[in-house]
């Protein structure tokens, strides 16, 4: 057998003006044809899972593209024709294939089409023969559309958030694909969507309210009423139309008892919907404690977040923390900007000059930036692996990237933007969390899986920008109304 794979992965955030590129996804990496099999290495993400099934059943993966550009601004019609089509083109000249694999995210819009995921599954379904099947693997925060619900395709998303099932959901997805194929299984799908948007801060998977609901689709799972149910808590900061909570079943063959199981859990988060407030803690709160209590405390910083789609060059925390005297208080603290204008600069005194540098909101418009005086202590070409639970294994790239000691305060300069999952952000750079009092994360909630360990306290502060966590602070324009928590119900 003959399994086309690829990957074509982008998390949109609308609120972020400046738009997805194919350099954006060159910045984090694009791989063709048989760079796919094996430019993964052993980053436990999808697509090596796949490969991974496809090879222990005896069959041959055919791959097209991998893509993935993390979280950033719409795509431009030019940048999805090229990457999107280049992966049809490929589809369509590899033959007869007897399924299709891809890693999608879920949640890409384009700057003309807000269903990039939809209009896709619609293009490779007209390719591949109606008796082939297509198998999907989405992240949690997907935006599901009844356009991605193609014909024969089926579609399972993580299980788990923070993000540390990307392997297993890949695996899972092509397990499906051979028991389909063998006969064992006949995938239906169900959607069932709720006019809810809910903090990603407080949709963690592990905790209620959410592991409530998630509780219920592994009941139904194990009781053989539904072969996936897969939560979509969506991510919110996307201005379009129908956007909500879904949930997402696949029935084996029933679709009328898939679609039961999947407005009973989508009923379930409704229910729950006043819960999913987020507890934030002000940013100066936050500070305060940090620099006062005990032990490591690890702060989020929601609102510039990247791995959401932040610029990830928000200058408020540096200037709360500047504000406080955290530079010298005598305890160490952590955080980091991108800004490669302020990298190079740095790079050029060189380590163990004392540089005066103007930093942040070079990339976003809703700050000003803020003038710093510092020593350089470390320049690093921001190459690291990441290691801790998640994407292990998966290679990261913060581009040229400077510390600079701002007193007490330790600020990584990057150039690239890219997930603040990974303690080895800073580790790379010669920083060690573990010894600071205070660290900050630009993460709504994955961060926590590594800071776990060594944090003596986790705090979500109630920081601005693109992807604040106070979904309140939000303005849209394009969502179908009503929709909670901004209307009534």
């Amino acid at each position: 057998m003959r399994i086309a794979v690829g990957q074509f992965g982008q998390e949109t955030n609308t609120f972020l003006t400046v738009p997805t590129t194919v350099s954006t996804f060159e910045d984090v990496y694009v791989r063709r044809g048989n760079a796919v099999l094996s430019e993964y290495g052993d980053a436990r993400v999808e697509i090596p899972a796949m490969l991974d099934v496809i090879r222990e059943n005896g069959a041959t993966a055919v791959p097209l593209i991998g893509a993935f550009a993390g979280a950033a601004g719409a795509l431009t019609r030019a940048c999805f024709e090229t990457l999107g089509g280049e992966l049809l083109r490929r589809l369509e000249e590899a033959g007869p294939v007897d399924g299709v694999l891809l890693a999608l995210h879920g949640a890409m819009v384009i700057e003309d089409e807000p269903d990039a995921e939809g209009e896709l599954l619609e293009r490779v379904r007209r390719i591949v023969p109606a008796q082939v099947p297509i198998g999907v693997s989405l992240d949690l925060h997907g935006h599901i559309t009844p356009r991605m619900l193609q014909p024969n395709t089926f579609l399972l998303g993580f299980r788990a958030y923070p993000h540390i099932d990307l392997y297993e959901t890949g695996e899972r997805t092509a397990r499906l694909m051979f028991d389909v194929l063998a006969g064992r299984r006949r995938p239906v799908m169900a959607l069932a969507k709720r006019p809810m948007l809910v903090s990603p801060i407080n949709a963690r998977t592990t905790e209620p309210p959410l592991s409530g609901v998630v509780a219920a689709a592994r009941r139904m799972e194990a009781e053989g009423r539904i072969l996936e149910g897969s939560l979509f808590p969506v991510q919110p900061w996307m201005d379009v139309p129908d956007l909500g909570f879904a949930a997402l079943v696949c029935g084996d063959g029933d679709g009328a008892a898939a679609q039961r199981a999947a407005d009973e859990l989508a009923d379930m988060a409704w229910a729950a919907r006043e819960a999913f407030t987020p507890d934030l803690t002000p940013l100066e709160e936050a500070i305060r404690i940090g620099l006062t209590a005990q032990g490591l405390t690890v702060v989020g910083d929601g609102g510039d977040a990247p791995s959401s789609g932040a610029a990830a060059d928000n200058t408020a925390v540096l200037r709360a923390l500047l504000a406080a005297g955290a530079d010298r208080a005598g305890r160490m603290v952590l955080l980091t900007l991108c800004d490669p204008e302020a990298a190079r600069q740095a790079a050029a005194a060189g380590i163990g000059a004392t540089v005066a540098l103007k930093v942040g909101h070079k990339m976003s418009n809703d700050g000003e930036p803020i003038e710093i005086t510092g020593k350089i202590q470390a320049l690093t070409d921001g190459h690291y692996r990441m290691r801790d639970a998640g994407a292990e294994g998966m290679t990261m790239e913060m581009g040229l990237t400077a510390v600079v000691a701002i007193g007490d305060i330790r600020l990584a300069i990057r150039s690239l933007r890219g997930l603040e999952w990974d303690t080895g952000m800073y580790t790379s750079v010669g920083l060690q969390p573990a010894q600071a009092a205070l660290v900050f994360a630009k993460s709504p909630s994955h961060f926590r899986v590594s800071y776990g360990p060594i944090a003596a306290r986790i705090l979500a502060a109630d920081t601005p920008g693109t992807t604040t966590g106070n979904i309140l602070r939000l303005k849209f324009n394009t969502v179908t109304r009503p929709l909670y928590p901004f209307d009534a119900f």
